[in-house]
């Protein structure tokens, strides 16, 4: 059974591509300020309707972060198609792959106290897998696994390894645990920390090393570790809301049907960790702002260091992929830039940090495909030209 064949859409991905301002690298409700913040921030919402409606999106919302503070925040559009209710900003909106940065944060407080290092092994976390493990498997490191350059493949479907996360039963660090287990019985897809091979599985092994030296699941560490310390009230894993109410809104795939939250409205629990967080988007900003500060050196949750580290690409390999951030150059950011996006082809989000600037924009749409891909990135190439023009003397 093929990874796509199992569901209306693939495994969560990064799109990257290239449209206004260089962006992509190779409110009805205006929400409260944050706490020390002077002022409400400034409703986007017209900003973001002519978009919505160019791109046939559902609903769409997007916030601007300055410093620790959510500066400007909109909504636009309905929770499903058809349906009169409206999305509020409260409304909490699936994340796909911009969980990756989440999990390496997570992974690097641990790091911090001593429970793993950067070049802890799988099989010094696993060692009862050791014997059946592929040799190249054994000495892939933490690092690796979090840059994407640890040879675990793209697709999980060999061996049926798919086909058998979601037919599981058990808990979801049980699932894990199955995972890795298919994975480094087979060869890698490339030597270890030769390559950069874009891999949910990698991000889910690195869940499981946390779990593992935690005794926690990683939904439980991210929980007690991210979301309660940084006030995301809001946050969770899966497709938000229920079926039986719409009270969130519905992810759309890309022909604009609504998907009702369920077991098939996202993909398996054993790939938490590459992207299943959905959270409301002043709460996002909150997790944003802080990787905002943190690249300037004013650090909340991590050391200075620590934060360099996660916005770092690895050394020999060709890629600009930290530990869940692209990391490229752009003018309008007077240099470095941070950027991520994901999608279970049911949602859409991106976000992008200018440190030099001290801003950062984030986007999220409840439909998948290149319509909503197109719009997100829209929406953060306006919002980043509206920031800026204000930023700019007369």
């Amino acid at each position: 059974m093929s990874q796509s064949a199992r569901m209306p859409f693939i495994p969560i991905i990064v799109f990257i591509a290239t449209i206004h301002l260089g962006l992509r690298a190779s409110a009805q409700n205006p929400g409260h300020a944050d706490k020390g913040s002077a002022t409400a921030p400034r409703d986007i919402s017209a900003l973001l309707e002519p978009i919505l409606k160019e791109h046939d999106q559902p609903g769409m919302v997007a916030a601007v972060v300055e410093g620790w503070h959510t500066v400007a925040i909109g909504t636009v559009g309905v929770r499903q198609k058809g349906a009169s209710a409206r999305v509020e900003i409260s409304d909490r909106f699936h994340l796909g792959s911009c969980t990756k940065s989440m999990t390496a944060t997570l992974c690097a407080m641990l790091v911090e106290e001593g429970k793993l290092s950067w070049q802890t092994t799988i099989s010094e976390v696993f060692p009862e897998l050791k014997n059946g493990m592929h040799p190249e498997y054994r000495d892939v490191t933490l690092e690796q696994l979090l840059t994407h350059s640890g040879g675990v493949p793209n697709s999980l479907d060999a061996g049926g390894l798919w086909g058998r996360l979601w037919q599981y039963k058990g808990t979801p660090t049980e699932s894990r645990a199955l995972l890795l287990e298919g994975v480094v019985t087979r060869p890698p897809a490339a030597k270890p920390g030769a390559k950069y091979i874009y891999s949910n599985g990698g991000f889910a092994i690195a869940g499981h090393m946390a779990e593992k030296v935690s005794g926690r699941s990683w939904e439980q560490l991210m929980k007690e570790r991210i979301f309660t310390p940084l006030g995301m009230v809001s946050a969770g894993f899966g497709a938000p809301g229920v079926a039986e109410a719409l009270d969130e809104p519905r992810g759309h795939q890309a022909s604009g049907q609504p998907v009702h939250p369920g077991v098939h409205a996202d993909n398996p629990v054993a790939i938490g960790p590459a992207g299943t967080v959905h959270c409301a988007i002043d709460d996002w900003a909150n997790y944003i702002a802080m990787h905002l500060r943190g690249a300037q050196g004013d650090v909340k949750l991590l050391k200075s260091a620590t934060f360099q580290k996660l916005h770092q690409p690895p050394t020999g390999i060709q890629s600009n992929y930290a530990m869940g951030w692209i990391v490229t150059d752009r003018d309008w950011a007077q240099g470095r830039a941070l950027t991520h996006a994901g999608s279970n082809t049911l949602w859409y989000a991106v976000t992008w940090i200018a440190p030099e600037r001290n801003f950062a924009v984030l986007v999220a749409s409840n439909q998948g495909g290149d319509s909503a891909a197109k719009a997100c990135d829209q929406a953060a190439s306006t919002l980043i030209q509206d920031h800026l023009s204000r930023q700019e003397p007369p």
